[in-house]
């Protein structure tokens, strides 16, 4: 008994002890916070920041405040922007090791280290000043830490010093997260569209006519079930391994821009909250800018992407701009035609030779891999299934990436904003802007690229020249809504424009458009708005979608059926439901279930399709919705997959499946709650590789409310990566909030910060609070 006592005594003392070290490890890599500290600046530089750790630079000029948003970001996100960088680069191996190989060399076929440095090459001088300012604020911000972001050590690796160009492959690597499909979408359209007859093809691929809301009132007419039988294809699921279909854009972002004549101060206001993979810590970091300019001084408040010197969006006091990914078509994927060796493609000009890239990997643990890349005039040499293509996008032209999204800083009205969509080298965007005199407008940011492509949805023969990109569109050629008549604007990822416009654009796989429809329909419904009620359309979680699912659900449930299957619990659960996604609503989870399991049950052999051609359901450019919607309608026997006799055979068993998969997960039905099926997820990258304390660095499992196709988008890992809230000239009753907090170190005041706000629907404020924490960057003798 005394040998066990002493035991469990040395137990506890050891543990004790290696807490203790290692949180006094831990704090070697706290961030300093006040202070002076000697920097290669002209003048000195504040780094004011407040209790959450919102940052505020000051600063005589431009550069030296790049500086000083380079060394706050090193402080509190190195390790993030290393991953971001190398995430483009296709470096991630030197870091995780064979685990990260495949990514690698997924990545390198885009070449993004190489093209950075040319794409550096024509930079403007005054960007250049900046972006070496910025790169020098880094590298003295992660030299000021006592010792290397934690990660490393854990890692096993050092940090590298940051370049110039790692900055652009920061954008890059956005360029990867917004428009990742790599013509994967274009396969999957064309496998479909050479398994079925037209008709139905362009039946399944249509824009829906139920949930649209574009800003320019354009609408489309729904397309009718066609006479011609269903394709037998369609009915018989063959082989697969997942063979359950998945909508192909249901998620995305939210922007809002209303006149100033419908507000309550009559200033202009925009809403916008970007809906991205939520981490700990997350994307966006909060600042403001501070700095003389031609003898004016300048402001500019908002939110960073670590990695770059630019304010993302935000507002200058002049103007306010947010962003929501546009969901356009980026990408064309080119049917090649080799020669019987394999080494040349065919061209306008004749056979032209594959071009060879020799690249190594270099792997931690392992040796170096070497990988032969190839490439044709358009872009990389690509495998899809059997089939052999090339790769055109966006993101290989020289003017994919540049820094004239510095210009909205000084910008003053809402027309010189809509002008710099044409110039401006980011992953084109829906923007919106306001401005202080009451103006509101849309336009993409972002390159677009001239095309005459026959068909942009499928893999086209570019060998004749039939097919081309030419030089990127103009300025004047630039789709543009300003001051529309409503006096409302809205974005959600959605087909935004008809007509002429929708052709520049095309369709990168749209979301359906019912978290548009809803923000509209809020917008024009509230009357009079202000920045509180904007916050509240942002937290708007009413169940619209699924309203005609509810109802559906409710007649499947007739008396005999509910007697039948013993479901009078599971009836009474749904009729209680309060139509929101909130956290504790029962009846929202079975209809969002039930919708989910008749979706698989019509479309698994159109999941089994593409999967044998290897492809998936979820690269479709159209969500499954709409058509499945349509036949639910019709009830046409042919519709129906093999194994089922009538429709209510087939929804009954949705209803079935869906109940048996909820008991399983959850226990019963009483404990499947919506916010057991929403739980968060949000996570630092490396905390499952933490033995005992890894969850530490994860936020709460919290239960969240919200979900798909409304306007608060809420899912375990994704969601809302801000709200922010502004009006020029106003910016004193704006909100702004983040989940997590500021800074990447666990041991941070700011580590945690901000994330009860974001998750209790609190609206911080969008500037600055009083300053807490001082550091002084003196100019080094």
């Amino acid at each position: 008994m005394k040998g066990i006592k002493w035991l469990l005594l040395t137990t506890v003392v050891i543990i004790f002890g290696v807490a203790v070290t290692s949180y006094f490890w831990l704090r070697l890599s706290l961030p300093l916070y006040q202070g002076e500290y000697p920097a290669a600046v002209a003048n000195p530089v504040n780094l004011d920041r407040d209790a959450l750790g919102y940052l505020s630079v000051s600063a005589a000029d431009r550069n030296d405040a790049a500086y000083g948003m380079g060394f706050a970001h090193a402080q509190e996100r190195f390790f993030q922007m290393d991953l971001a960088r190398r995430s483009a680069s296709g470096t991630l191996a030197e870091l995780f090791g064979e685990r990260a190989l495949a990514t690698d060399i997924e990545r390198r076929r885009h070449r993004f280290a190489e093209r950075a440095a040319t794409t550096l090459t024509e930079f403007s001088a005054a960007d250049l000043q900046i972006l070496s300012a910025y790169s020098r604020g880094v590298n003295d911000g992660l030299a000021s830490l006592a010792s290397v972001p934690f990660e490393y050590h854990l890692l096993g690796a050092d940090a590298m010093p940051w370049q110039e160009t790692d900055s652009i492959l920061v954008i890059y690597n956005m360029y990867l997260e917004l428009q990742g499909k790599m013509g994967r979408d274009e396969y999957a359209m064309t496998v479909l569209r050479q398994a079925i007859p037209e008709s139905w093809f362009q039946f399944l691929q249509q824009h829906s006519s139920d949930w649209q809301a574009a800003i320019d009132n354009s609408e489309v007419t729904p397309v009718s079930l066609p006479d011609a039988p269903y394709p037998e294809v369609l009915r018989a699921a063959g082989p697969c391994i997942e063979c359950t279909p998945k909508d192909s854009a249901d998620l995305g972002s939210n922007n809002m821009a209303v006149m100033g004549r419908l507000t309550s101060h009559g200033k202009a206001i925009v809403a916008n909250d970007m809906h991205l993979t939520i981490r700990a810590p997350g994307t966006w970091y909060k600042v403001q800018l501070n700095w003389r300019q031609d003898n004016e001084w300048q402001q500019v408040t908002g939110l960073s992407l670590a990695g770059a010197p630019a304010i993302v969006v935000g507002s200058n006091g002049h103007i306010a701009w947010g962003f929501t990914n546009s969901t356009a078509d980026w990408h064309d994927l080119i049917k090649l035609q080799l020669s019987e060796d394999g080494k040349s493609y065919l061209t306008e000009h004749g056979w032209q030779p594959l071009q060879n890239h020799y690249e190594t990997i270099k792997i931690k643990g392992a040796e170096d891999y070497s990988l032969q890349l190839q490439e044709t005039q358009w872009g990389p040499f690509i495998n899809y299934g059997e089939h052999t293509f090339a790769l055109r996008w966006v993101a290989y032209d020289n003017n994919a990436v540049n820094f004239n999204l510095l210009k909205l800083e000084t910008t003053r009205t809402t027309e010189q904003a809509l002008a710099l969509g044409a110039i401006t080298g980011i992953p084109t965007q829906n923007l919106l802007v306001a401005d202080k005199d009451g103006n509101i407008g849309w336009t993409p940011l972002g390159p677009l690229p001239g095309r005459q492509v026959t068909d942009w949805d499928t893999a086209q023969d570019w060998s004749d020249g039939s097919n081309f990109w030419s030089a990127n569109l103009s300025s004047e050629q630039y789709p543009r809504i300003y001051n529309p008549e409503a006096g409302v604007l809205w974005t959600a990822n959605a087909r935004s424009v008809g007509g002429e416009a929708y052709r520049l654009l095309g369709n990168g796989g749209y979301d359906l458009g019912a978290r548009g429809q809803q923000i509209r329909n809020n917008l024009l419904n509230k009357g009079q708005l202000d920045e509180q009620a904007m916050h509240q359309i942002q937290l708007d979680n009413r169940a619209l979608f699924l309203g005609r699912w509810q109802q559906l659900l409710l007649d499947v449930l007739t008396p005999e059926v509910t007697a039948e299957h013993q479901l009078a619990e599971y009836r009474l659960l749904l009729s209680q439901s309060s139509r929101y996604a909130a956290a504790d609503d029962i009846g929202y989870t079975l209809v969002q279930q039930f919708r989910q399991q008749t979706i698989e049950l019509l479309f698994a052999p159109l999941s089994a399709l593409l999967e044998q051609q290897g492809s998936r359901s979820a690269n479709l450019k159209f969500s499954l919705e709409t058509p499945a919607w349509a036949m639910l309608q019709a009830r046409r026997t042919d519709t129906l997959p093999a194994g089922f006799s009538d429709w209510s055979q087939l929804l009954v068993k949705a209803v079935l499946d869906s109940k048996q998969q909820l008991e399983q997960q959850h226990g019963s039905l009483q404990d499947s709650r919506w916010g057991r099926q929403n739980q968060a997820k949000i996570r630092h990258p490396l905390s499952s590789a933490i033995p005992l304390i890894g969850d530490w660095l994860n936020m709460p499992a919290s239960e969240f409310a919200g979900d798909r196709h409304m306007p608060r988008v809420q899912l375990p890992s994704f969601g809302q990566s801000q709200r922010m809230v502004v009006a020029p000239g106003h910016e004193q009753d704006g909100i702004l909030t983040i989940p997590a907090g500021q800074s990447g170190h666990p041991l941070s005041p700011f580590y945690r910060a901000d994330h009860q706000y974001w998750l209790n629907e609190v609206a911080l404020p969008f500037l600055p609070g009083p300053k807490k924490y001082q550091l002084r960057l003196v100019p080094d003798a």
